[in-house]
């Protein structure tokens, strides 16, 4: 088993999308080979219902998949096929827009007005950008939860991991998408397939994912559960960690415990041509969209 080491750790940058909406984005429109397949991230956590209310209204996205996860509050959607609903807390979107879709989301909050999950856009290879659109809804009580007898707790929201398999399935980016939670002071790893890209969202507590233990030298300044910890070295809340190439990573939770998305997929290695929510391989792909939205013929019939 080789660890995979940390090549980068920053912070979710504060941003607007939709119609004012306020969220952190992790990465997006900038070095997509760098996260290939996957091309943008967003957290949408909110303690303010002004933050969030306006929503995203109808847009349109062609050549992606987009995969959201609800941790609080609901998200009300609805799509040009007619087909619409409402995800709560725990609750897991798949859509693939293929060669065309409209869409809107519209975030509410609990009832203490808290908002707050993910997106997450996975690219579709060339071959699939023009295919039909498609969606599916997953209640959370159908995500499998693993509990390791260390209290370890794994949501596994798609792919495959310690036995079990997420019920998202048919992502053409074949991704590996974990919800973990690891105690105070635990020391934990968890495989990765060594081909693929993979990174970490931390958003609550705190860990250290690089060594499994700490350089010499630095001074370790808590004690927690028998082990101690660089409280200093934590990676906390809202940041993006992203790792190089190995089987496994490893997670030194913090005094708090620490959890985290921890994704990964496989990457298409195929040029990227990009418009806001239209992501083609060339520029001409691009205009074409663009043209078809222009003249109403953005929504191809079935079996075009």
């Amino acid at each position: 088993m080789s660890l995979r080491p940390v090549t980068s750790t920053n912070l979710a940058v504060p941003t607007k999308e939709g119609a004012g909406v306020s969220l952190h984005r992790a990465f997006g429109f900038n070095n997509p080979d760098q996260f290939d397949p996957f091309l943008l991230f967003d957290d949408f956590r909110n303690e303010r219902p002004e933050d969030f209310l306006a929503g995203f209204p109808w847009h349109p996205h062609r050549g992606i998949e987009t995969i959201t996860y609800v941790l609080n509050g609901t998200v009300e959607h609805g799509d040009s096929l007619g087909n619409s609903g409402t995800l709560g807390a725990g609750d897991v979107q798949w859509m693939t827009s293929g060669s065309g879709i409209l869409h809107q989301e519209m975030p509410k909050g609990n009832e203490h007005g808290q908002m707050h999950g993910f997106q997450l856009w996975a690219n579709l290879p060339g071959a699939l950008k023009m295919t039909a659109p498609r969606y599916q809804d997953v209640e959370g009580k159908d995500v499998p939860e693993i509990i390791d007898d260390d209290g370890t707790r794994v949501k596994v929201i798609v792919g495959r991991f310690w036995g079990k398999r997420g019920p998202v399935d048919g992502i053409a980016a074949d991704p590996q998408y974990l919800d973990i939670f690891v105690p105070a002071g635990l020391r934990k790893k968890f495989p990765v397939d060594t081909y693929r890209n993979a990174f970490a969202y931390v958003f609550e507590g705190a860990g250290r994912f690089d060594a499994a233990s700490d350089p010499a030298g630095v001074l370790l300044e808590k004690e927690i559960n028998g082990q101690e910890v660089n409280i200093r070295d934590l990676s906390g809340n809202r940041t993006l960690v992203q790792f190089g190439t190995g089987d496994e990573v490893t997670v030194q939770a913090g005094p708090e415990g620490v959890r985290f998305l921890l994704i990964s997929g496989a990457p298409l290695q195929e040029p990227i041509a990009w418009h806001g929510p239209i992501v083609m391989n060339t520029q001409e792909e691009i205009r074409q969209a663009v043209h078809d939205l222009q003249n109403n013929n953005f929504i191809k019939p079935a079996g075009h």
